[in-house]
């Protein structure tokens, strides 16, 4: 049988070095937090790219301006993802409250400014 994995070769040891292992079933939790942050990065880019990409009756400045905002959003989202892991597993492993996601509000206020340009170039066109 293999020795169990050592905490100082596990990465990020800034989380790993500290506090105890908290029940699996949580980090897994954690980790489908992190995935869904990935997948909605993916969706973010996809929608800018498409935006710009196809041929759509939207005003032009309004749909280059979303398509921005869209993947401006895309490329913070796996900021969130890392970061708030990490935040998250050292909480459990500290047995502390579960910080909030701090870049939360910015993708929901930027997806909220990117769907106003889209309903203001099918407006003005």
């Amino acid at each position: 049988m293999a020795p169990p994995e050592r905490a100082d070769r596990r990465f990020p040891r800034r989380v790993y070095g500290v506090g105890e292992e908290p029940d699996p079933r949580f980090s897994l939790a954690n980790e489908r937090t992190f995935l869904a942050w990935m997948r909605t990065s993916l969706a973010l880019l996809a929608a800018g790219v498409a935006l710009e990409a196809l041929d759509l009756p939207i005003a032009e400045g309004a749909r280059l301006a979303a398509a921005l905002v869209l993947i401006a959003l895309g490329l913070l989202a796996p900021v969130q993802a890392w970061f708030g892991w990490m935040a998250t597993e050292r909480a459990m492993r500290c047995s502390r409250p579960l910080p909030s996601p701090p870049l939360s509000v910015v993708t929901a206020v930027g997806t909220t400014v990117a769907g106003a340009l889209v309903l203001i170039g099918l407006l003005v066109r």
